[in-house]
């Protein structure tokens, strides 16, 4: 499980404009130069064709910087969404311009706290000339408050469907939320009596958005291992100049074991993040048991290692000044994102038998 060449150059040309764009700035060269929108996108719909190695690559670079570009909501949750729902006229509509980068999406999908489809409560009812009207309040919304396209999932009376809503039109309120990472964009979405379009099928939601989650899986634990691994660039990097009792701490037994047990964390979780973006690019029927796998496994990494990076700094760590809280944050919100590492193993567990579902 080894990047190819291309990929490797892809992985070299977004760490340069991310070294060059810092924050918010880096979506319009990423989206314009590079083409990182549309890298899942098929061709006949304006993206590059390629597949979840690449967005695997994106990631871990995103991720290195914890960098706030809405690339995980819209590039990968709102397009993979369309694609699966099979609805060729929304595809051939929305995809062009969100390939491009011109226009974010969201994907309001999660109902009080969970990821789960059959949480979904969020009710639709058909209204008149085909319409529907959707009620239902939305958390976790990646983007949400700034998306130019909103994709809903609500339960209608054959289950769970996905739907399309204006996002200025009339019964929809947007408001970005305040939360712990605050380079992780997120709002919550009410909608009341919200005027909606059926995408796909009626009750094809709960198909769509399992394999939106498993996709979304393994594209976060590309960037919690792309994190974790800047977190112990740079805590080996403060090990080897920070000198206590005449000698860098980095030579102390104790601290080398600490950073040897973080290496093995992060180089597991590579390895899981790996075989979940391989399983993804090939449509393997073992995608899920090796995406739910990965989040469970690249969650805890994470927040391991970027505990150690603050432990490992000393005083400095602590301060707002350092970078390491900024990880720290990221580490704890991203393993409750796309739900808990927990929920994931119950998941994996139940898949295999393992414990009734």
């Amino acid at each position: 499980m080894r990047p190819t060449e291309e990929q490797e150059e892809l992985r070299s040309a977004v760490r340069a404009v991310l070294g060059r764009h810092p924050g918010e700035a880096a979506w319009r060269p990423l989206t314009e130069q590079i083409g990182v929108a549309g890298l899942a996108v098929p061709e006949e719909y304006g993206g590059a064709g390629y597949g979840a190695g690449e967005v695997h690559v994106v990631l871990e670079e995103l991720g290195r910087e914890l960098s706030p570009v809405p690339y995980l909501g819209s590039a990968v949750l709102v397009t993979q969404a369309l694609l699966a729902s099979g609805d060729g006229e929304a595809c051939a509509r929305l995809l062009p311009d969100l390939a491009s980068g011109a226009v974010v999406g969201a994907l309001a999908w999660a109902e009080a706290g969970s990821w789960d489809p059959s949480a979904v409560r969020a009710e639709a009812t058909a209204g008149p000339g085909g319409t529907w009207r959707i009620t239902g309040t939305k958390e976790h919304v990646l983007d949400g408050a700034t998306a130019g396209v909103l994709l809903v999932a609500a339960r209608s009376g054959a289950g769970v469907s996905l739907f399309e809503v204006p996002v200025d039109g009339a019964g929809v309120g947007r408001g970005a939320t305040v939360t712990m990472d605050s380079t992780r964009a997120q709002a919550r979405v009410v909608l009341t009596e919200a005027e909606g379009r059926l995408l796909g099928a009626e009750g094809a939601g709960d198909r769509v958005l399992a394999h939106v989650l498993d996709l979304a899986c393994a594209a976060l634990a590309a960037e919690q291992v792309g994190a974790a691994a800047r977190c112990l660039e740079v805590t080996l990097a403060y090990a080897r100049e920070r000198v206590q009792f005449g000698r860098a701490i980095g030579s102390f037994q104790a601290v080398k074991h600490r950073l040897a047990d973080a290496y093995v964390l992060v180089e597991s979780a590579r390895s899981a993040a790996l075989g979940a973006s391989f399983a993804a690019a090939a449509d393997d029927p073992e995608l899920t048991r090796l995406a739910a796998a990965a989040k469970s496994a690249c969650s805890e990494a994470f927040s391991a290692v970027a505990g150690e990076m603050i432990q490992l700094h000393g005083g400095i760590g602590i301060t707002w000044e350092h970078d390491a809280h900024r990880y720290f944050k990221r580490a704890h919100g991203s393993a409750q994102l796309f739900g808990p590492p927990a929920w994931h193993r119950a998941r994996l567990a139940a898949d295999l038998g393992l414990v009734t579902a």
